[in-house]
């Protein structure tokens, strides 16, 4: 299922940003927030994932579009806002029902809404993102792995041997 996802609001959502200021810190939050959604997405979903961050905050002589292990980054230009680009991108989504929409701006969730994609406040997404991870992550649980083999002797086989041997 396709992703845009208002970068900013998710940073913030879900606290990778810290409290630093100083510089290069917002950019090594935006690194830090695309590596952690390319380790967390299962591996179908990152080609499909879009992150649009305003460009006022972007780095010095950054392009406005990048890829970042697969994830495709834009920067809204000078003269927009990442809410203006998203709008734009959900407009010209050409299978919007599919669509999910990351952030927790009622207006990005309206432009959604009324083009049936799917909005989810960012806080939310990120914590089912993780919660996906951790169980794909997660070795399968004995109760779901298939039963062990018994053996080169069946059960009858084996007793018939101990009363062979005298021992049963």
């Amino acid at each position: 299922m396709p992703l845009i996802i208002d970068g900013y609001n998710l940073l913030n959502a879900t606290g990778i940003a810290g409290r630093g200021h100083g510089p290069g810190r917002l950019e090594q939050a935006r690194q830090a927030l695309l590596n952690t959604l390319v380790e967390s997405l299962a591996p179908d979903e990152v080609p499909k994932t879009t992150v649009v961050f305003d460009a006022s905050e972007s780095p010095w002589g950054v392009q406005q579009q990048l890829n970042h292990r697969g994830i495709s980054v834009y920067f809204a230009a000078k003269d927009e806002d990442a809410d203006s680009l998203i709008e734009r991108l959900i407009a010209a989504h050409s299978a919007p029902k599919r669509l999910t929409v990351v952030s927790s701006d009622h207006r990005l969730q309206r432009a959604a809404k009324r083009r049936k994609a799917t909005a989810i406040d960012s806080d939310v997404w990120f914590n089912q993102l993780l919660r996906d991870r951790a169980e794909r992550m997660t070795p399968k649980s004995a109760g779901n792995e298939p039963p062990k083999p018994e053996g080169p002797f069946s059960a009858g086989e084996v007793d018939r041997w101990l009363r062979e041997f005298g021992l049963q």
